[in-house]
């Protein structure tokens, strides 16, 4: 057994430090054996719809390639640009030798039980890299679907922007409408190279029953930009996430913006965490949270300063929707040298009674006041996209959020 192996197996019955503990023993792989298909537009219409509200676009227009995984068959991986690659991580393995250098370099294989499965127990994931000095036209496509109820899905992604490339990507998690009780666990290590940049945004919609274990990690090097996208518009049994990125080049940046809309008894603990190690480094960290019904939010934020003249900025913004909804916002700030700038602000409440008022006097019911203090709650402003890029972003939210306001 390689060492690997040996640290993965030893890590097997170890709990998470975040999150509920939930028993993996319940689970089974899903189905491995689905025909692969030619193109995105070939994958059966019953998964359209739950592709449609991941920002996956079965046309592919404005789209530079794409991925599809149901369960732990690979679908389809195709590009259409020159430069760019899609692969199903197994044949990224053993195509490239050198592949293995970058597998479990950024996250821990015996982190937890989850990252223990994920590497015992693989059903799949991506390769996703852009090769030297090409930047992609329209935004890349993944998508990671759940078809079968108490299964789960194990995979393993790594994502490369390689030097002076620029790589978009919009990813969604979904699940059949029948799906009751199934896991969801997603390793992701992304490589950042010299004056490179990755946008990376994710969309999960799951099923009220589904639990969800991702665990990624992000290494930038000088001059290099990640900004990383995450939205939850749709219930879970339980989300926790909390990926780290290590800005270890000079001028480097991390951006990461959160959107999480909780409805449902949902438990969401989602954050992020940022050391900034490289000289005039810099990173933004900004969550739009809403709790509503008896659902639990817990917002994370770190960022941590170790050497002169880097910055960092934190900000949580928290809306409650009802009585019994919890938010939980903690922001960490640490600085280890001289000349830090760390800041952070936080704020959570309720909708002012007095807002609703005052546009119910200018003709609109209770609901739909709500429904536009809410819509400008979160009109976030996320910097560094493509115009297409964020256009699909603002349309998701909105999307989502009128199917349950």
């Amino acid at each position: 057994m390689s060492e690997l192996k040996k640290r993965a197996e030893g890590a097997r019955d170890k709990n998470a430090v975040l999150g509920p503990d939930i028993d993996l023993e319940e689970y089974t792989k899903g189905p491995s054996d689905y025909a692969p298909v030619p193109s995105i537009s070939d994958v059966p219409e019953s998964y359209h719809d739950g592709f449609l509200n991941i920002g996956v676009d079965v046309s592919e227009k404005d789209r530079s390639g794409s991925f599809v995984q149901v369960d732990s068959s690979v679908l389809c991986s195709t590009t259409a640009q020159e430069g760019l690659e899609v692969l199903g991580i197994t044949d990224a393995i053993n195509k490239y030798d050198w592949l293995e250098d970058y597998l479990w370099r950024l996250v821990s294989v015996d982190t937890d039980k989850y990252t223990s499965r994920a590497e015992l127990e693989l059903s799949g994931g991506y390769f996703i890299r852009a090769k030297k000095g090409v930047k992609s036209v329209y935004p890349l496509q993944a998508c990671m679907y759940i078809g079968e109820d108490h299964t789960f899905q194990n995979v393993h992604n790594i994502i490369i922007a390689e030097e002076g490339s620029e790589l978009h990507i919009i990813t969604g998690c979904a699940t059949g409408k029948h799906i009751q009780n199934s896991i969801h666990i997603g390793v992701s290590e992304f490589y950042v190279k010299k004056n490179a940049e990755i946008s990376f945004t994710m969309i999960h919609n799951w099923a009220p029953e589904v639990n969800v274990r991702p665990r990624s990690a992000m290494l930038i090097e000088g001059g290099g930009v990640f900004i990383n996208n995450y939205i939850c518009m749709s219930p879970v049994k339980s989300l926790q996430t909390y990926p780290t990125a290590y800005c270890e080049g000079k001028n480097s940046t991390a951006v990461f913006n959160s959107i999480v809309y909780a409805t449902d008894d949902s438990n969401i603990d989602v954050g992020s965490k940022v050391v900034l190690s490289g000289e005039g480094s810099k990173t933004e960290i900004i969550s739009r949270m809403i709790a509503k019904d008896s659902s639990s939010v817990t917002a994370r934020g770190h960022i941590s300063g170790t050497v002169s003249g880097v910055k960092g900025h934190l900000e949580c913004n928290g809306l409650l929707l009802s009585q019994n909804a919890r938010i939980h916002a903690i922001p960490e700030l640490n600085a280890a040298a001289e000349d830090v700038e760390l800041s952070h602000e936080a704020a959570v409440g309720k909708v002012a009674e007095k807002e609703i008022q005052y546009l119910m006097a200018r003709g609109l019911s209770s609901d739909e006041a709500t429904a536009l203090i809410v819509r400008g709650f979160l009109n976030v402003e996320i910097k560094g996209l493509p115009d297409h890029l964020r256009r699909e972003i603002q349309r998701t939210i909105k999307t989502s959020q009128d199917s349950f306001m």
